[in-house]
């Protein structure tokens, strides 16, 4: 099998339970991912932009894929998610909801504003570290991401 780079992915979610399970599906299988977590809406867009404590790029590199939850403190996944899609800079970069709301006039509100997928999180843990790990092996093995460098 063809060899991965390694991209950084950046995790947006304020609950410390699924981001510990995101982090761990996503690390299971040896790939060669850098994992950022952020737990509020402000704290992704200052990491975005390189602001505050996450002015060091070594400390802000840019991620090839965001997984960003809806329900946040500070700044909510959409206003994220507008913010992201309005920067020329940013807007290459995938960002993929996942969230437990499986609303339909959130799923529209997301894609009307440039989202590339939308997973609703699965209740059960084995259904939720499967969940992840097919987002993995769709956004990172097969999916050509663009060279977050580059942008």
């Amino acid at each position: 099998m063809e060899a991965h780079r390694g991209i950084d992915i950046l995790l947006v979610e304020d609950n410390p339970d699924h981001a510990t399970l995101t982090m761990r599906a996503l690390k299971d299988g040896n790939m060669l991912n850098e994992i950022f977590w952020v737990k509020d809406g402000q704290a992704a867009v200052d990491f975005l932009h390189r602001q505050g404590p996450y002015a060091d790029p070594a400390k802000a590199p840019r991620p090839g894929l965001i997984l960003l939850d809806i329900r946040l403190p500070k700044l909510d996944g959409h206003e994220v998610l507008r913010q992201i899609k309005s920067d020329l800079a940013l807007r290459a970069i995938p960002v993929v909801m996942l969230t437990t709301s499986e609303r339909d006039d959130e799923i529209q509100a997301c894609y009307a504003a440039g989202v590339n997928s939308y997973v609703a999180k699965p209740v059960k843990f084995t259904d939720f570290a499967h969940t992840i790990t097919s987002l993995k092996l769709y956004w990172v093995m097969v999916n050509h991401l663009p060279d977050p460098a580059a942008a």
